[in-house]
């Protein structure tokens, strides 16, 4: 059974924290999908991605491709992942279901501290998954570190 965790950005944008969390799950030998709401920025994250270091590459693809069900990160745009992820990212507001919480290993939602809709967004989310019995905890920048503010 997996659980759900909240990443509220306040100090490093999503073009930085990202990278981050993708090297810890493929570390652990996860597939992951990173899910948007918007084929665009989903495209100029997949470029963000790209301009990375090169010792930091992150294998990686952009949902439609002919190989996407062997990607081990791919972006998509709401659209159910080929890639069979261990893994869930979901990014600028993109909707995560109880049922892919308890399927995946982890699910993340990242989300932007100080745009107020994300915020309100990523608050009806939290309640909606931990309302349905999913284990959650939230995290916050602070002085420069992650910090655990809340489990359920």
């Amino acid at each position: 059974m997996g659980a759900a965790f909240f990443y509220h950005l306040t100090q490093t944008s999503l073009e930085q924290t990202l990278p981050m969390l993708l090297e810890k799950s493929r570390a652990a030998g996860w597939v992951v999908e990173v899910r948007g709401t918007d084929a665009e920025a989903m495209a100029r994250l997949d470029q963000a991605l790209w301009s990375g270091p090169p010792e930091s590459f992150l294998p990686h693809g952009l949902a439609g491709g002919d190989h996407d069900a062997d990607q081990p990160i791919l972006l998509t745009a709401g659209e159910a992942a080929a890639n069979a992820p261990d893994c869930v990212m979901s990014v600028h507001g993109a909707e995560v279901r109880a049922e892919e919480v308890t399927a995946a290993e982890r699910v993340c939602v990242l989300f932007d501290g100080h745009d107020g809709d994300a915020l309100a967004r990523a608050r009806v989310q939290w309640k909606a998954l931990t309302d349905a019995g999913v284990s959650a905890q939230y995290w916050a920048q602070d002085a420069g570190r992650w910090e655990k503010k809340a489990e359920k």
